[in-house]
């Protein structure tokens, strides 16, 4: 691992970072490892790095087709939140929240993770006794929540129209303090970094292009750039999850979406924390550079494509300035999409399969970034152990078939999310 003192720092940037070392290796894929992980995202790698640290399992290969970070670890609006209503969730991103707030100190890597809040706006009767709701229920489960009446939310977003003129009156909201957002791309490089100084390969530009299988059984995978054996494989390809399953020839309870996201031109600091709107469907913050960054449901038919339509657009940014009338002055710079999994019951799908070896990371609908290191480190420990962890065991696939659905859309700025 690189470590670089501030001298160091200044002459490297005084030579245009010519002589700047690599931080993680580019390795040539060997013959056979003992786990193959498919997708160098945030989850892919964080799943990598805690095979290697929590369970001493080193001989691992991340592939990724394109390069690293290059999907929705790189085209997300950077939230991270623990503000579910039903247990299952709860306690996991709970569990993960707690790993953010460690997480640079982990890596040895600065994600810039700011705990600035997130606040859910209540603009009815109904939403204000939901919203108290879920807050108890976050504080039953170790979470922090707090109910903000509409002067305190006010203070908290000066910009935002409380007045009973507004086109969404506002009632309150339930503020989780310990939230916040964190830097998409550092936490890809933080994870593949420590990852690749414990020993994982991470192999870009390798497209996995099959499965192969015998006696119920993974035994390797058929790649662009040859074949590679594996004792096992987990997936972590966020929208693509479907498209991989398929080639172990399974069918998931999933639909891909495209989601889309966007920021205005920077501006100096207005917005120290992150609003969201389950009625007006929208969430926006400030990034660190000045972006107002916004988004809001997705389009609502299935896709691949990495872009969306102008109506969502129109409808984001409707909204924002319905909560904040002076944000209308500025200009938009920007649109990007992702490619969502959306899952029939709003919840993620961290599973081993009927095939041995085969483990299915996806599902995520909207809550994937902010799960990123919780994610791993559960699904490390099912793919080392060949068991869930308490924490994922109600992620499991076959809860659609028992009738044991986690039914919670994602607790966020979408229309059923309330």
């Amino acid at each position: 691992m690189q470590k670089y003192s501030i001298f160091s720092l200044a002459r490297n940037a005084l030579t245009s970072h010519e002589n700047w070392g690599e931080a993680w290796r580019n390795p040539d894929p060997k013959q056979e490892y003992d786990v193959i992980i498919i997708g160098a995202g945030g989850h892919g790698l964080a799943t990598a790095y805690y095979l290697a640290k929590n369970h001493g399992i080193t001989n691992v290969a991340v592939l990724e087709k394109g390069y690293l970070g290059g999907g929705n670890t790189g085209r997300n609006t950077t939230i991270v939140r623990a503000n579910y209503l039903l247990p299952e969730n709860e306690l996991f991103y709970e569990h993960s929240l707690k790993l953010w707030e460690g997480l640079s100190q982990d890596l040895n890597f600065n994600v810039m993770f700011s705990q600035r809040g997130v606040i859910n706006l209540a603009h009815t009767d109904a939403q204000v006794d939901a919203h108290q709701r879920r807050g108890n229920a976050m504080i039953l489960n170790g979470a922090d929540g707090v109910w903000l009446n509409k002067h305190e939310v006010k203070a908290r977003a000066p910009l935002l129209d409380i007045s009973d003129r507004a086109r969404f009156p506002i009632k309150g909201g339930l503020l989780q303090p310990r939230a916040g957002t964190a830097r998409h791309d550092a936490v890809a490089w933080g994870f593949a970094r420590g990852a690749d100084a414990r020993g994982v390969d991470i192999i870009q530009n390798c497209e996995v292009t099959g499965i192969d299988i015998e006696n119920g059984g993974v035994v390797g995978v058929q790649t662009s750039r040859g074949a590679i054996k594996a004792k096992k494989i987990g997936t972590a390809v966020a929208g693509h999850t479907g498209h991989i399953a398929a080639m172990a020839e399974m069918r998931l309870p999933i639909e891909s979406h495209v989601l889309q996201a966007m920021v205005s031109e920077p501006v100096k600091p207005c917005l120290d924390t992150v609003v969201t709107s389950g009625a007006t469907h929208t969430y926006i913050s400030q990034s660190d550079k000045g972006e107002l960054v916004m988004g809001g449901d997705l389009d609502l038919y299935n896709s691949y494509a990495q872009r969306g339509n102008f109506p969502r657009i129109e409808e984001v940014v409707a909204s924002v300035i319905s909560m904040f009338p002076a944000f209308s002055r500025l200009r938009l710079m920007r649109t990007w999409g992702g490619v969502m999994d959306m899952s029939m019951d709003g919840s993620p799908i961290i599973t081993k399969t009927d095939i041995n070896g085969f483990y299915i990371n996806g599902g995520w609908c909207y809550g994937g970034f902010k799960a990123t290191p919780g994610s791993g480190w559960v699904y490390a420990h099912t793919i080392a152990n060949d068991t869930p962890h308490k924490l994922n065991e109600g992620f499991a696939l076959n809860r659609f078939e028992r009738g044991y659905m986690i039914d919670e859309e994602g607790s966020g700025a979408t229309p059923n999310a309330h």
